[in-house]
């Protein structure tokens, strides 16, 4: 048993409680008790605690091109010609550095699972590893390695567009034939104690009409949640309206693939039918903000989304920053952006989205620090110039619109303490890992 007294931990509502005991047995939180004088073997976590954050969209080798490719895509399309060269070069060995790197970067920033939405399949030309499911489990490997729980949302991408061109190039990685094949490779993963097996349909451009059902089918037989990339440009609503006379979220619900157990990522160009569809259905919005504003994908109607009924979730996506503090506060400041009013979403509901409605997204229990629940904490410094002030005022709104993940000094994973005074206790010197392994990936890859 491990128990950890906080100073501030919020348990549930507006503000948070003092003086918190948190009792763990495995990996697991026993009880929970506000107000409660510190026991001397229990270990003190100074600031405010909070439950361990859920990324719930990652492209993990996209973290490569942080800093490369800002400034020469003048959109999406073209960003994503620049990021195709770097799936070509990866083999399971650069890919599992690469990830290493960047996991251990989000458990420093309080990240304590994460969603990886894994496409990347087979060798150069499409041709199968002897294990055709090699570099899923090189990036499940590496989550291990750095500490955090991850949900592999193992991804079926079988066409190039919405007509049914092949794929070709550096995309043949991706492909797995038929969703029977895809099915058949996925077949042979399995969950274990720090790991989930997800499905993800790539979006109605790359997976045919045929198939999304039978994708929705096979992930709901096997209890996993699905995960889909929804109306992130309008140029996939205009193609799916002129090929299926539709928009991808009628499409979707048409072929049973919305629920409560399915995630829309992005879902920022919708109609207001479309937004009513999916809170009818609960189906859960994960927010990826920083990746919209990189791409300059536009600003997607979460409070409309979370007034309809759709719980909403955050992503670092493209990893143009790992800081799910700045998704979490983007998600209402946007908003004011876009429609000049203040106050859409309450700090509450934001922190929700940091945290539980994440932790569901992925098939984690977890996100609640409650007896029962899977013991991942996150804690915040109080005395760092960001979070200056927050002791005597509001702790929960300061930490959402100001905190960053540089105030992060403890972050705890099944009841083990993985960060100790913001020092990874399993990477040594993450930051040389991440730039060893860009390097490998992307020395030939900057001129193209």
């Amino acid at each position: 048993m491990t128990d950890f007294h906080c100073e501030l931990a919020w348990l549930s509502g507006p503000r948070p409680a003092a003086d918190v005991l948190i009792q763990t047995r495995g990996d697991r939180i026993t009880s929970v008790a506000a107000g409660t004088p510190r026991p001397e073997h229990a270990t003190h976590l100074a600031g405010l605690t909070l439950p361990g954050l859920a990324n719930t969209h990652s492209h993990v080798f996209h973290r490569a091109l942080r800093g490369r490719t800002h400034g020469r895509a003048a959109d999406f399309w073209a960003w994503r010609e620049q990021m195709y060269p770097l799936a070509e070069r990866l083999d399971p060995e650069s890919l599992y550095q690469l990830a290493l790197g960047t996991y251990a970067e989000m458990a420093l920033s309080g990240i304590t699972s994460v969603g990886e939405f894994h496409y990347l399949h087979h060798q150069s030309g499409g041709h199968r590893y002897a294990d055709p499911n090699e570099l899923g489990r090189a990036v499940v490997r590496a989550a291990h390695d750095a500490g955090i729980r991850i949900t592999l949302l193992d991804t079926c991408y079988l066409q190039a567009e919405l007509t049914g061109e092949p794929l070709s190039g550096p995309r043949r990685r991706f492909d797995d034939g038929t969703w029977q094949g895809w099915a058949a490779r996925v077949a042979e993963l399995a969950d274990e104690p720090m790991t989930r097996i997800g499905a993800a349909i790539h979006s109605v451009r790359a997976v045919p009409k045929h198939a999304l059902s039978s994708v929705a089918e096979f992930a709901d037989s096997r209890g996993m949640p699905l995960h889909v990339h929804l109306s992130e440009q309008p140029a996939e609503n205009a193609a799916c309206l002129s090929v299926h006379g539709v928009t991808p979220t009628q499409l979707l619900g048409a072929e049973g693939a919305l629920g409560t157990a399915t995630t829309a990522v992005h879902a920022t160009h919708l109609t207001d039918q479309d937004v009513r569809h999916l809170g009818e259905t609960g189906t859960s919005i994960s927010m990826c903000c920083t990746t919209e504003r990189d791409l300059a994908d536009g600003v997607g109607p979460a409070a409309a989304l979370a007034r309809a009924g759709s719980p909403l979730c955050v992503g670092s996506d493209g990893h143009s920053v790992i800081d799910l503090w700045e998704e979490a506060r983007a998600i209402e400041l946007d908003e004011r952006l876009v429609t000049g009013v203040r106050g859409h979403l309450s700090v509450e509901q934001l922190l929700v989205a940091l945290t539980a409605a994440g932790a569901r997204s992925l098939g984690w229990d977890a996100g609640l620090l409650a007896p029962g629940k899977l013991a991942d904490l996150v804690t915040l410094r109080l005395d760092t110039p960001r979070m200056a002030g927050a002791a005597t005022g509001d702790p929960l709104a300061h930490a959402v619109f100001a905190a960053g993940a540089a105030d992060v000094s403890t972050v705890v994973v099944g009841g083990r303490i993985l960060v100790d005074d913001g020092v990874h206790t399993l990477v040594e010197r993450p930051g040389t890992v991440l730039a060893d392994a860009i390097a490998t990936v992307t020395e030939d890859v900057e001129s193209r």
